[in-house]
């Protein structure tokens, strides 16, 4: 007995001194990240580094641990990014901005977003610089706002025009036995194309190519109108890659110079008239409250981030799921300093059951305030689902969007199993549709997932024409799963008028008919100390970021995209995965 008596404590006393070196390693990691107050000095630099991976939001960690042990992921929010500027705008202790950047680590809409930010910036009368060692063709878009901009002697520009590269696996899956039984509608729905055929739909050639115009004309307008190069200059640069060295980029007027940065530092001075500038990172700016808005006003605008894939379930920061969404968008209607609602959808869509229930929440919702859709880089299919009963919806001229088709697909093993010597046989009580993977799909399960397929989308069509009050074959006109980017939506009727989340705002402002307002976003994104303390076995580092590693980028798209076909789950309303513009 005092043996066993002894033992238990042993084992409390263990775990009591494993907790308490637990708490005592915290304490440690909490006074080394301890950092000296952040302030904006007089005669600063707001340098903007956009390498970071950016989202529309980006809540900041509220979890003590997470922080103390460095645990917090690297991001930032894109309504952030945007407030910083405006504050800069008027921030006596800001000179004006330098655009140093390696890359931009956001999709073309963001971009743009924080382009026309920066226009609006140069209105102050403070300036706008750039310059970098090799530019892409994002980064040169975004750079190309600047007052002037300046490129490493020995450096390149990749202005080349947009272009995308879709797999098929269509002769991978005859070669090796492993299929997707595919049950669709909508001649244009390229989600699926890439498992039933080794080439392009001239169907798909013609959206893609359609919208790719779309956004290069986009892009070609606007740095027109920063550099003076007229379009058709442009694309003759483009075809003939003028920008590929330092000497040809300037002579044809990408750049106003090329310089090494000590040299580009000085200029800096210059421009700041003062012997040596204070620079400050956008990161630390946006940490000292420049990232906010400030009012005084009780009257709230709600914005409600809804950003990923949609997937059936709670959510995440990551994943749209109805759980979280319906959850904020209760809560802003329920708040009665809440005006007006923004919805703002940045999702290629996916499950089509919990499309349809963030769809009836937000039905609710505009019965009692105003409800207004802002869309990001992209708001297709589920994400234009979600979006299409909105008293206004405001997207981007790059914005894809539409995609209303729906579709169905499961994996089958029939071939590759009988090629191992694998027989599967079943045994039911019923004569019902099952599916097994290990047989051929038939009849009867096809007839009855087609019916599903084909109610879906005529649902979705209904809510799109009810929304945007229109017949449904003027929506099944648009639909087809055919993809738009925004300019070309308004053509079409679905989407009202271009611009970006601030204007979203500025209108649902306008339809509660309230002047002074404050932003308040939703939703509220919280780990617990279990998910804060999973370690990754790879330290740090993602395994996303590791199989990019070991796999190369191209490789690691072929597969993600096969393993996010492959966790489909219920029938969807998604855009497809596969374009990688570039």
């Amino acid at each position: 007995m005092k043996f066993l008596r002894n033992l238990i404590a042993s084992i409390l006393g263990f775990f009591i001194a494993i907790f308490l070196l637990f708490i005592f390693f915290i304490g440690i990691a909490a006074l080394m990240n301890t950092e000296e107050a952040i302030i904006v000095k007089p005669n600063s630099i707001l340098e903007l580094d956009l390498s970071t991976s950016i989202k529309d939001y980006a809540p900041k960690e509220d979890n003590p641990i997470a922080e103390a042990l460095d645990l917090v992921d690297e991001k930032l929010a894109l309504n952030k990014i945007l407030n910083a500027i405006e504050n800069a705008k008027s921030d006596s202790n800001i000179k004006g901005i330098s655009i140093n950047t390696t890359y931009i680590s956001a999709g073309i809409a963001q971009t743009q977003a924080i382009r026309n930010k920066l226009e609006e910036f140069k209105e102050s009368g403070k300036f706008i610089y750039a310059y970098n060692d090799v530019y892409d063709q994002k980064n040169y878009y975004l750079s190309s706002v600047a007052d002037s901009l300046f490129l490493n002697p020995v450096g390149a520009i990749d202005f080349k025009g947009l272009s995308t590269e879709i797999l098929y696996y269509k002769d991978f899956e005859d070669k090796y036995g492993v299929k997707m039984e595919v049950i669709r509608h909508g001649k244009y729905k390229s989600a699926v194309e890439p498992y039933l055929t080794n080439k392009m739909s001239e169907a798909n050639r013609e959206q893609t190519t359609s919208f790719l115009k779309s956004i290069w004309s986009e892009i070609t307008d606007d740095i027109f109108k920063s550099r003076n190069i007229p379009v058709e200059q442009l694309n003759i640069i483009a075809d003939n890659a003028f920008g590929r060295n330092a000497e040809l980029a300037f002579n044809n007027k990408l750049t106003d110079g090329s310089i090494y940065q000590d040299e580009y530092t000085v200029k800096l001075n210059n421009a700041a008239e003062v012997k040596k500038a204070n620079t400050i990172t956008l990161e630390d700016y946006i940490s000292t409250g420049k990232g906010r808005i400030f009012t005084s006003s009780k009257s709230k605008i709600a914005v409600i981030y809804a950003q990923g894939q949609i997937l059936y379930g709670e959510g995440n920061e990551d994943i749209i799921g109805q759980g979280l969404i319906n959850s904020a968008i209760k809560k802003a209607r329920k708040d009665k300093n809440v005006k007006a609602i923004v919805l703002r959808v940045n999702s290629p869509g996916g499950s089509a059951l919990a499309s349809e229930l963030i769809w009836r929440e937000l039905e609710l919702t505009k019965k009692e305030k105003p409800l207004v859709v802002s869309m990001g880089n992209v708001a297709a299919s589920g994400g234009y689902y979600i979006a299409c009963n909105a008293d206004k919806i405001i997207a981007e001229p790059t914005t894809i969007t539409g995609s209303i088709g729906v579709f169905g697909a499961v994996p089958n093993f029939n071939k590759v199993a009988g090629n191992i010597g694998i027989n599967a046989e079943q045994v039911s009580t019923n004569n019902s549709p099952n599916y097994s993977v290990f047989e051929p799909m038939n009849q009867k399960f096809y007839d009855v997932t087609k019916e599903g397929v084909e109610q879906i989308y005529t649902t979705f069509v209904n809510r799109v024409a009810k929304g945007r009050n229109m017949t449904f074959e003027q929506v099944n006109e648009v639909a087809q799963g055919r993809v738009w980017t925004g300019k070309e939506a308004i053509e079409k009727g679905l989407v009202d008028t271009l611009g970006g989340l601030e204007d979203a705002i500025q209108i649902a402002a306008e339809l509660a008919e309230v002047s002074d307002y404050r932003v308040r976003n939703y939703p509220n994104y919280k780990k617990d100390l279990k998910e804060t303390l999973k370690f990754s076995p790879f330290g740090s580092i993602s395994k996303e970021e590791v199989l990019k590693e070991a796999l190369g980028n191209e490789n690691y798209q072929l597969y993600n995209n096969i393993n996010q076909m492959k966790n489909l789950k219920g029938i969807q309303a998604r855009m497809p995965f596969i374009f990688n513009i570039k």
